[in-house]
């Protein structure tokens, strides 16, 4: 009786395994060390002080953000570190200088500081709730120290965007969005926003954390607006980082 060899069995087949093994280890490897670099740009104080903050250092400079324990917007997510870490690493290909930016979902405005601080026109803009310690953060780093003083703007996403937003004079280079997708029940809204702001030359810089399976419905449902583009990911972190831009409905 002859027995029929596996086909895992062939000398080949386990060079090939070794390989995707050996490869699915380097990425692994640099995908610790790029997180760990990231991780390593934050900092606490040394002292404790009357208003508590947490401090980070980007672009040269000491940001320091006060965080508000009780809303998830006013918490510096690892997203935003991500996008900031990404901004600051890719000056050359995603030059900021004098470019119109909006972060969409901006929180503790840490994105839209490192956007200011490098030389964008920035719009940082959230819910009305969230304005106060927004301005707060944005003011205390950027005062003259960026070229544009950047803008701070109440957007509630899919409400009232031809009013605050029309597209007459909404010309946006670049739109931010650190972590925008999560358990809430706005993603259409969110969708509406996005599409609304972007002009046919828009960029969207958008990283985004996977927790349930909304955040995949989210981008299969982007894709149909959007040309997406998976730039980086980091997977110890569950984050990918994408770039997106309207799909030019006249040609296709």
């Amino acid at each position: 009786m002859i027995k029929k060899a596996s086909i895992y069995s062939h000398p080949l087949v386990h060079r090939l395994m070794d390989l995707k093994a050996q490869k699915e280890n380097r990425e692994a490897d640099d995908d610790r060390k790029v997180v760990a670099e990231i991780m390593q740009r934050c900092f606490v104080p040394a002292f404790v002080t009357a208003i508590s903050w947490e401090g980070f250092h980007f672009v040269g400079h000491e940001i320091r953000i006060t965080e508000a324990m009780d809303c998830y917007g006013a918490i510096v997510w690892p997203s935003a570190l991500v996008l900031c870490y990404f901004l600051e690493t890719n000056v050359k290909q995603y030059n900021m200088v004098d470019k119109n930016v909006i972060e969409i979902g901006a929180g503790t405005g840490l994105v839209s500081i490192v956007a200011s601080l490098l030389g964008a026109h920035v719009t940082a803009t959230d819910l009305p709730e969230l304005l106060g310690n927004l301005q707060y953060n944005i003011s205390r780093n950027t005062k003259m120290k960026c070229k544009h003083l950047p803008q701070v703007k109440e957007l509630s996403w899919g409400v009232a965007l031809d009013k605050n937003f029309p597209k007459a004079s909404s010309n946006f280079d670049y739109i931010l969005a650190a972590d925008v997708v999560y358990a809430h029940p706005f993603l259409e809204e969110l969708l509406i926003t996005f599409d609304h702001l972007c002009k046919e030359t828009t960029v969207i810089l958008w990283v985004m954390k996977f927790r349930l399976e909304k955040e995949n419905k989210f981008v299969d449902r982007f894709k149909e607006l959007f040309n997406l583009e998976e730039i980086s990911s980091f997977p110890s972190l569950n984050i990918k980082l994408y770039k997106a831009m309207k799909k030019n409905w006249r040609s296709a």
